[in-house]
């Protein structure tokens, strides 16, 4: 078991605990990380853009000019992709981007990402993210405390009370609240630093083991 530093919401250190070692102390596997991350992006694609076709635009039924004789270079029809307002050749059309991965690899993945912010020193432990009030300010002052200027994701358990500390950080462009289900290896990577809830890392410990 790894031993991590616990702080209240002052920044201050007020316990150590014990973390699991197969859940951020493994060697980071870092093809399922990069298969996760293109995984949860194509995921998010809705698919449904379109071109149209020489077939499907309108007009275009005309030969505009005879084969021969006119010295410039034989056309069929003014639909054709090289005349202004004709079709697209070979453009997008609507398509599942739809992924899946085994439960055994994603599980691996996110492994391998919260063992890669531990082993980075980019992993905090805080008590709980209990807000008195609905204050974005209180959420700004917080992260300040921490030096947290940059894409902090911060993690708590689904039983917590977080709801007011969720609402302050909405308006925060570099502060994300996800619960332990929610948690995914897009978001860890994509943050500079992850902060858990004291119950928060016990759960992931449990959870991803």
């Amino acid at each position: 078991m790894a031993i991590i530093d616990v702080y209240n919401q002052e920044a201050q250190v007020v316990k150590q605990i014990e973390i699991n070692d197969k859940v951020f102390g493994i060697e980071p596997h870092q093809q399922s990380i990069f298969d996760a991350v293109v995984l949860y992006l194509n995921n998010r694609r809705q698919g449904t853009h379109s071109t149209k076709t020489r077939a499907e635009v309108s007009g275009g039924g005309r030969k505009p000019y005879r084969q021969k004789g006119t010295g410039r270079a034989r056309q069929g029809s003014t639909r054709a992709p090289q005349w202004r307002g004709g079709g697209v050749a070979f453009g997008p059309k609507p398509r599942q981007y739809k992924m899946k991965m085994n439960r055994k690899v994603r599980r691996l993945a996110l492994r391998s990402a919260l063992s890669e912010k531990f082993q980075a020193n980019e992993m905090k432990v805080i008590e709980n993210l209990s807000f008195d009030v609905i204050k974005t300010k209180k959420a700004v002052a917080l992260m300040d405390k921490f030096g947290f200027d940059r894409k902090t994701l911060f993690v708590a358990t689904p039983e917590e009370d977080v709801e007011k500390a969720y609402l302050s950080m909405n308006n925060i462009p570099n502060a994300k609240l996800l619960t332990i289900p929610q948690l995914n290896v897009y978001e860890i990577v994509n943050s500079d630093k992850i902060v858990f809830t004291e119950k928060a890392a016990a759960s992931a410990g449990e959870v991803y083991e």
